[in-house]
């Protein structure tokens, strides 16, 4: 996969589940409350991401270490021991040298995706305080296409038995009944350059977009999430339109069945996604398409798909 800029959605349900908890308000879903939209923030989709690489043995810069969550310094210290069995070349984090700032963009993904800072002094921080890389890829945060209802929350219990007390704790389960989530994000090479960037991380992140949920997702809150749609506009070299799209989600309809409040939708088979108003945005752009990579989950009903230019189907 070339690296081309692009533009990507991605879409996700929730089924009585808690896409992403507000530790302020006891664990609510995060919601847009003027409109009734649940909100996840771009952190709690790269953590699915990141959860899935690791597994697959793939190093990542934000991850525990031992089961422990460690600071940013540890991290980079940990990484140092790294290097020098790999290379036998110890590392002065107050002077670290620009080959093993290489050495680290070539061994993390998500850096080289995300981006990342790192308290690096000396020669590869030019000096200063640390070092700041700004990812090639960048998510907004999801929201869902209609407004969503919480599931009134009951109150949870756990006991824990001890030698000499008992504990037990108390919180609030919230979930909501159902949501379409989206995702926008936007790829950009420019920035991969100082990423280290690799045409192969694109189809790394594809991959993990649309697994990562199937094995990430696995705790009591999150269970009941699914993937549902995928959609990137890959843009011809140097190209990137004008006007530009804009934010996918713009162009796209969420259409209950006839007569369905939004709130009222409990499931997949209660909707349609119609895709027409994006394929007239991206036939204006066409001359600046490569392709259009798309996947859909197979129950998601979608109208316009053959109206999409340059339309290959992955997955």
């Amino acid at each position: 996969m070339k690296l081309l800029n692009g533009d990507i959605l991605f879409l996700y349900d929730a089924k009585m589940a808690n896409p992403n908890g507000d530790p302020d308000e006891e664990n609510k879903p995060r919601m847009d409350y003027a409109t009734s939209r649940t909100l996840v923030s771009d952190v709690r989709l790269k953590r699915y991401l990141r959860d899935y690489w690791l597994n697959r043995d793939l190093d990542i810069w934000v991850r525990a270490l031992d089961g422990q969550t460690v600071t940013a310094d540890e991290r980079l210290k940990h990484l140092a021991e790294e290097y020098k069995r790999e290379t036998s070349k110890k590392v002065d984090l107050k002077k670290a040298p620009s080959e093993f700032v290489t050495w680290l963009l070539e061994r993390l993904i998500d850096v080289r995706l995300f981006g990342a800072t790192m308290p690096i002094k000396g020669e590869a921080a030019g000096q200063g305080g640390g070092l700041t890389f700004t990812g090639p890829v960048q998510f907004s945060w999801g929201y869902s296409l209609h407004p969503v209802e919480l599931v009134e929350s009951s109150t949870i219990s756990s006991h824990f038995a001890g030698r000499e007390s008992n504990h037990g704790t108390f919180g609030k389960d919230w979930r909501i009944y159902y949501g379409l989530i989206a995702f926008y994000g936007r790829v950009s090479p420019a920035r991969g350059e100082a990423t280290g960037l690799k045409a192969e991380d694109l189809g790394l992140l594809e991959d993990a977009l649309l697994q990562a949920l199937g094995t990430e997702a696995t705790t009591r809150s999150k269970l009941g999430q699914t993937p549902r749609f995928y959609l990137h506009v890959r843009y011809k070299e140097g190209e990137y339109p004008f006007p530009p799209p804009g934010d996918l989600r713009d162009h796209l309809r969420f259409e209950p069945k006839e007569g369905l409040d939004p709130r009222k939708v409990r499931s997949i088979a209660d909707y349609a996604l119609n895709l027409t108003p994006l394929a007239e945005a991206l036939k204006a752009a066409q001359e600046t398409i490569e392709e259009v990579r798309l996947w859909r989950h197979p129950e998601l009903a979608v109208k316009g798909i053959e109206e999409l230019p340059g339309l290959v189907e992955v997955g």
